[in-house]
């Protein structure tokens, strides 16, 4: 096996007995990752078309995977066996979306929070960060993706230190997630912020998933990311993620 650790997936080759396999599994991932753009399908505002774009991913992933005839078909059986609810999947994840721009629309009134726990005791209310964007990072310490775009944010939050917005990232870590306990999972939350020296505004959600801000932006997956304006109004109640250049886009859009 050879690669790039700087790129592994991408340039991962295999070579010897049935190494056409694994060659396979690994190009297989980059294929449905490419055609499962999800920078491109987030731009989608109607469900209608979302269905006929999916249905364009679907046709191409199922002739790729019926292309491979020299690889063992209970791999390919395997992967076309997956693919329907795969787009299931994304279909629901997106049409969420879609939804819930129609729900909250860039300029409608941002759902609030009052008081939420800071990391070092004290409480901040939506309220209290008008005056400058607002952009929020809903996440948890044991969530992979979530931690996967902490280098991204950092870098964020270095490039635009000076500039008009703040940085919010909001814990929904539960009971239910650390052994039963809030305070324990207060405790792991704490000790992850020093640990990984993060920065920003750090915020604990009350009742976890149950918080009320929470459940407003119907938020049933993280990461999420929203993205409030100077006077507490939407511009994005499912914004790019730092590591998408389409943030930086969004940012210069409205002069950040």
């Amino acid at each position: 096996m050879t690669l790039d650790t700087k790129e592994f997936d991408e340039t991962v080759k295999y070579t010897g007995i049935g190494s056409e396999h694994s060659n396979f599994l690994a190009e297989k991932s980059i294929k449905e990752e490419a055609v499962l753009d999800m920078d491109k399908l987030s731009e989608i505002t109607e469900i209608e078309d979302l269905e006929k774009a999916l249905e364009g991913v679907k046709s191409e992933l199922s002739e790729y995977y019926d292309s491979k005839t020299g690889i063992d078909s209970s791999l390919t059986n395997s992967a076309k066996k997956d693919l329907e609810p795969m787009i299931k999947f994304y279909k629901g994840y997106i049409a969420d979306a879609i939804n819930l721009k129609k729900e909250l629309p860039e300029g409608a009134p941002s759902p609030t929070f009052v008081d939420y726990e800071n990391v070092d005791g004290t409480t901040t209310s939506l309220e209290d960060l008008k005056g400058k964007y607002t952009y929020i990072d809903v996440w948890a310490t044991w969530c992979g993706p979530c931690k996967a775009e902490i280098p991204s944010l950092k870098v964020l939050e270095k490039e635009y230190h000076e500039k008009n917005i703040q940085f919010v990232s909001l814990s929904v870590d539960d009971d239910r997630s650390h052994g039963g306990s809030w305070d324990q999972a207060r405790e792991d939350w704490k000790t992850m912020i020093a640990d990984k020296e993060l920065g920003g505004i750090q915020l604990f959600a009350p009742k976890g998933w149950q918080s009320q801000f929470v459940r407003d932006y119907k938020i049933n997956g993280i990461p999420r990311f929203i993205l409030i304006d100077p006077n507490g109004n939407v511009v994005s109640p499912d914004a790019p993620r730092p590591s998408s250049e389409k943030l930086v886009e969004l940012f210069n859009s409205l002069s950040i």
